[in-house]
C-alpha cells in the first residue's frame, strides 16, 4: 500500500530522452504521481522529485542523459532523483554513482516505479540504490496510455525485441518481445476517448511483433481498435518492413480511423550492409512494401529510418543506399549516424567509417529528405484537408497535422483557443517562413 500523504503537495520535474515509447511511459508516470497529490513544478520552481527516463540508442543519447541528470540535480538541490529507462538498465551501477541520484530502476522495475519510489522516498537512504533484472528475466509489461501535455495520446502496445540486430542494444535494455491483450488495449483506447482523445499513436519497440505473449496478431489489434467509438485517428509509430503484411496495408487503406501515415525503418539500402546488420529483409522486400502502400494509398506519408556510417558501409554501399532512396516514393528520411555500442557484435566487422564521412553522408541524405518532403507538401497546396490542431503557446502560431501528416500552421491572429484538439477543415496554402509547414489559406 502506498502512503499518498508523503507525496501531497510535492513538486516534480520530468525529463525524457529518446523514442515516443519513452514519452508515453513518462506521461503515465506523471499521471500516477499526480493521483498521489504530486504537482508538476514550473520552470522557475525547485522540485522535490526529479524523474528521468533515459535512452541508450547512441553514445550521444547517453551523454545527454548524464548531462540532464547533472543539470536537474544542480537546479533542484535536495530533490529525490529517480533514473529509469534503457541507460539505467544497461549501466545501473554507473548511473547510481552520479552525485545526487537516489534511485535507479531498470526495465523490469519500471512497471512498479511508483511503489519503489514510495518506499525509497520515505526511507531516503544516503546511498543510491539500483534495482535491475538481467535481460532474460525482464518479463513485466508496464501499461501506458497518456498524452501528458500533448493533444495526441500514446498507447504502448508492445515492449522489448527479439531481433538482436548487430548494432543495437535495445533487446538488452528492454528485454524480449512481450505485449498485453487486445482487450486491455481496447479498454485503454476507450478510456482515452472518454477523456476527449481524438488521436492515438500506437507505440512500442517492435510493434509488428505484437502477439508473442498472447498468441494474437497485430492486424487483429488494428481491427479491434478501429472499432472504438470516439477515437477518430490512429497512427502506427514504427513498423518493421518484414512485419508489415499486405493484409495490414489493405485493411488500413479502407479503415475508418487508421491514417495514411507510415514510419518504416530501412537502416540501409545496401543488401550487403543489411546482411551485416542481421536485418530480416532485403531492399527488394522494402521496395515492394513501399509500392504496395502507394498503390492503395497514393497520398500516404512514409517516413524512413536510415543509419549511415555503420561498420561495413563502404563508399559503394552508401551510394547504393542513396540511389535506392532517391528512387523510392517516400516522404521523409530520419537519418542517424552509426554509434558504436559496447557488447554489440557489430564491433567485430572490420571496415570502420570515419566521423568525417559519416557527417558527409548524413548531410547528403538530409538534403535528399528535404527535397522529398518539400515536393510532397507542394503537391497538397490548394487542397482541402482536415487538421487536428494542438494548443499553441500564447502569441505563437498554432500547429496541427492532416490525415497524411502534413504539418499545418495557423497564424497567431487566426488561432483560437477553442480549436485545440478539434478537427478543423481548412484549405492548405503556401509554405510558412521556415518551410516546415503549410499555412492555412485565408
Amino acid at each position: 500500500m502506498i502512503d499518498s500523504s508523503a507525496f501531497q503537495g510535492k513538486r516534480a520535474k520530468y525529463f525524457t530522452l529518446g523514442c515516443k515509447l519513452n514519452f508515453s511511459e513518462m506521461s503515465t508516470f506523471g499521471k500516477l504521481l499526480g493521483e498521489l497529490g504530486v504537482v508538476t513544478a514550473r520552470k522557475d520552481e525547485q522540485a522535490d522529485i526529479c524523474l528521468i527516463n533515459t535512452c541508450s540508442v547512441t553514445d550521444v543519447a547517453e551523454k545527454k542523459c548524464r548531462q540532464a541528470i547533472h543539470r536537474l540535480v544542480r537546479e533542484n538541490p535536495g530533490a529525490f532523483v529517480v533514473v529509469t529507462g534503457c541507460y539505467a538498465q544497461l549501466e545501473p551501477e554507473r548511473v547510481s554513482k552520479i552525485e545526487g541520484v537516489d534511485l535507479v530502476l531498470g526495465s523490469n522495475e519500471k512497471a512498479d516505479l511508483v511503489q519503489f519510489l514510495s518506499e525509497a522516498f520515505v526511507s531516503r537512504n544516503t546511498i543510491a540504490t539500483y534495482r535491475t533484472e538481467k535481460t532474460k528475466d525482464i518479463k513485466t509489461f508496464a501499461p501506458s496510455c497518456s498524452r501528458g501535455n500533448r493533444t495526441r495520446y500514446f498507447l504502448k502496445v508492445q515492449d522489448g525485441c527479439d531481433y538482436f540486430c548487430t548494432y543495437c542494444t535495445i533487446p538488452y535494455a528492454r528485454g524480449f518481445s512481450r505485449n498485453p491483450t487486445i482487450s486491455s488495449l481496447v479498454a485503454q483506447a476507450e478510456e482515452a476517448a472518454r477523456e476527449g482523445g481524438k488521436e492515438i499513436v500506437l507505440t512500442g519497440v517492435n510493434i509488428g511483433d505484437f502477439g508473442k505473449t498472447t498468441g494474437e496478431k497485430f492486424v487483429e489489434l488494428v481491427k479491434a481498435l478501429d472499432a472504438v467509438e470516439g477515437v477518430q485517428r490512429y497512427r502506427i509509430s514504427s513498423l518493421e518492413p518484414d512485419l508489415l503484411s499486405d493484409e495490414l496495408i489493405e485493411y488500413c487503406a479502407q479503415s475508418r480511423a487508421f491514417m495514411p501515415h507510415y514510419h518504416i525503418p530501412l537502416q540501409s539500402g545496401s543488401d550487403t550492409v543489411l546482411k551485416l546488420m542481421h536485418r530480416h529483409y532485403d531492399r527488394q522486400l522494402f521496395a515492394d512494401k513501399i509500392g504496395r502502400i502507394k498503390e492503395v494509398m497514393p497520398e500516404a506519408f512514409i517516413g524512413v529510418d536510415v543509419m549511415v556510417g555503420c561498420r561495413g558501409e563502404t563508399p559503394e554501399c552508401f551510394e547504393e543506399t542513396y540511389e535506392f532512396l532517391n528512387g523510392l516514393d517516400v516522404t521523409q528520411l530520419h537519418v542517424f549516424p552509426y554509434s558504436e555500442r559496447p557488447g554489440t557484435s557489430a564491433l567485430s566487422i572490420p571496415y570502420v567509417v570515419s566521423e568525417k564521412d559519416k557527417k558527409e553522408r548524413s548531410h547528403r541524405l538530409l538534403e535528399l529528405s528535404e527535397q522529398k518532403t518539400h515536393a510532397f507538401y507542394e503537391r497538397h497546396i490548394g487542397l482541402e484537408a482536415e487538421v487536428l490542431f494542438e494548443k499553441a503557446t500564447r502569441g505563437r502560431a498554432m500547429h496541427g497535422f492532416t490525415k497524411n501528416y502534413i504539418r499545418v500552421e495557423l497564424s497567431p491572429a487566426e488561432a483560437r483557443e477553442e480549436y485545440d484538439n478539434q478537427l478543423i477543415k481548412v484549405t492548405l496554402g503556401e509554405f510558412n517562413h521556415d518551410g516546415t509547414a503549410l499555412k492555412v489559406k485565408k
